[in-house]
């Protein structure tokens, strides 16, 4: 990939981002970056094209300076074809052959991947996971997605559902997330925390108890990042609804070490933010229910990209492509 010049395509429901970057012996170094709304399908489209021809001119290149374009947008898509077809957060997006457009109107490789994917190929690439062959990535974000790499390359199942850790089942009753009651994504998520939370407080309230980060029993101030600062200025019940999403945590990820048996499993957003907090109860799960020998090699690890995981991970799929 010496000299490659490298394109990043990042389609998201409120905002999209094209991002340049080259190839280095220990990463991927951003040149620039554009950002801008996504609109309509027509529009949105138009607007990629625009931005990528202006942040190639402004470094002084054309299309003909670029190596590989990727391309990472919600699901479900079809990998293999280039197609988005009807992601929820992108109305209208119909089996829209992306990489074909994108790989005609500039003349170089294109391909696509869902974000979770994108991401996990970023940290497999050039965050916390590199250097392994067997790695697992989770989003624990707003929901909870993960992308497989095994033996060596991304995994995607025979039609791009491979991954979709967030629909385990992991109670009969419990916060919704995936549209399945005590789901993984249901415990293990931003919005599940916030479910969580909000069933605890109400609790709280209609026995005559006050809860100081709840004024006046407002339900709708409650969200992750509230309950995880309560958390942290010594509040009990915040620690109880950390406490079941960590021993959760714990649960799921048991699963996914028994059956993949993972060197590493990486996880972002809300538990990186959070690892103290969660690591010490999951950690104790783990060892009463994952399998020793699979649980020994394994570590489960914050992701090291931060808020740029969505820039590298575009550049990351086109990356892959070379």
């Amino acid at each position: 990939m010496a000299n490659a010049v490298l394109v990043g395509v990042d389609i998201g429901g409120t905002k999209c981002a094209v991002t340049l970057g080259i190839p280095e012996r220990q990463g991927i170094k951003i040149m620039d970056k554009s950002r801008f709304p996504t609109t309509d399908v027509e529009g949105t489209i138009r607007d990629i094209k625009s931005a990528l021809r202006e942040i190639l001119a402004k470094n002084g290149l054309d299309s003909s300076g670029i190596s590989a374009i990727g391309i990472s947008c919600g699901g479900p898509l079809d990998s293999s074809t280039g197609v988005i077809m009807s992601p929820p957060n992108l109305p209208g997006w119909d089996n829209i052959p992306i990489v074909r457009i994108l790989s005609e109107e500039f003349g170089v490789p294109a391909a696509v991947h869902n974000d979770a994917n994108a991401c996990a190929l970023a940290e497999w690439l050039f965050g916390a996971g590199k250097g392994t062959r067997n790695m697992v990535f989770m989003t624990f974000g707003t929901g909870l997605g993960a992308g497989l790499i095994l033996d060596g390359k991304l995994y995607t199942g025979t039609n791009d559902n491979a991954g979709e850790l967030g629909h385990i089942r992991l109670e009969e009753y419990g916060p919704v997330g995936y549209g399945k009651a005590g789901s993984f994504e249901g415990f293990c998520s931003g919005s599940g925390i916030e479910q969580l939370a909000k069933s605890m407080v109400k609790e709280r309230l209609q026995m005559g108890h006050a809860v100081p980060w709840c004024p006046d029993g407002d339900l709708s101030v409650i969200t992750a990042k509230t309950v995880a600062e309560a958390l942290r200025s010594g509040d009990s019940l915040a620690k109880q609804v950390y406490e079941i999403s960590a021993r959760q945590l714990g649960r799921g990820l048991s699963i996914v070490i028994d059956i993949l048996n993972p060197e590493v499993i990486v996880i972002g957003s809300i538990y990186a933010r959070n690892e103290d907090i969660f690591k010490p109860l999951m950690e104790e799960v783990l060892r009463k229910e994952a399998l020793p020998l699979a649980n020994k090699v394994c570590k489960v690890v914050p992701a090291a990209l931060g808020e740029s995981i969505g820039d590298y991970a575009a550049l990351s799929i086109a990356a892959s492509i070379l």
